[in-house]
């Protein structure tokens, strides 16, 4: 950035034109860090490189696993046993974890809890990507699979995420989507209405 430009601020009531370089705008910066540093503010370069350089994958992969440290809430309910990590359309992810009690109807998957905590949080029903399990990575097979409620939830909440990859395999990257597990869903036709109207 070369040359300048004067700007004009009122502070208090009082105009004051300023003449705005590169100068300027690098110490104003510097003063910043320097006040940062001063208020105790770590910069950890090594962990900023370290989540930089993961793909999607093992960051919503790593966050999930924060979540995985199964414990009895009280005599009637067990939680944290399974976990989720959902990538909204916006590139944000979020995370869930099972909940059971002693009476079925009150139990919630971590991946509705994921996708519940994304809507209660932005608004957002779409998902891009998806990872569940309970002590490792999914490995293959059923592994990791969202259990016929959730594919169901997840499926009425966008339509859009038919689309979804859905983590099998995490260390070959295998991945499935909705509408494979889903061919012959439904309510198809509601959403067509609905697009109609």
């Amino acid at each position: 950035m070369t040359g300048h430009s004067t700007q004009e601020y009122v502070l208090f009531g009082v105009s004051k034109k300023i003449k705005v370089t590169t100068l300027y705008v690098t110490k104003v910066i510097y003063s910043v860090v320097i006040f940062m540093l001063q208020c105790g503010y770590e910069f950890n370069k090594s962990e900023f490189m370290e989540e930089n350089q993961m793909d999607i994958w093992e960051r919503m992969y790593e966050k999930a696993k924060d979540q995985y440290h199964p414990e009895k809430v009280s005599p009637f309910i067990y939680a944290h046993n399974v976990v989720c990590a959902i990538e909204a359309e916006n590139g944000d992810i979020y995370t869930g974890f099972c909940i059971e009690s002693c009476c079925g109807v009150m139990n919630i998957c971590a991946d509705r809890l994921a996708a519940l905590n994304m809507y209660a949080n932005s608004g957002q029903t779409r998902m891009k990507r998806f990872i569940a399990f309970r002590d490792s990575a999914p490995n293959g097979g059923e592994s990791g699979m969202p259990c016929g409620a959730c594919q169901e939830f997840l499926y009425q909440l966008n339509e859009a995420n038919k689309d979804m990859e859905i983590m099998v395999n995490y260390e070959k990257r295998e991945t499935v989507t909705l509408k494979e597990l889903m061919p012959n869903w439904w309510g198809k036709e509601r959403y067509a209405e609905a697009k109609s109207n």
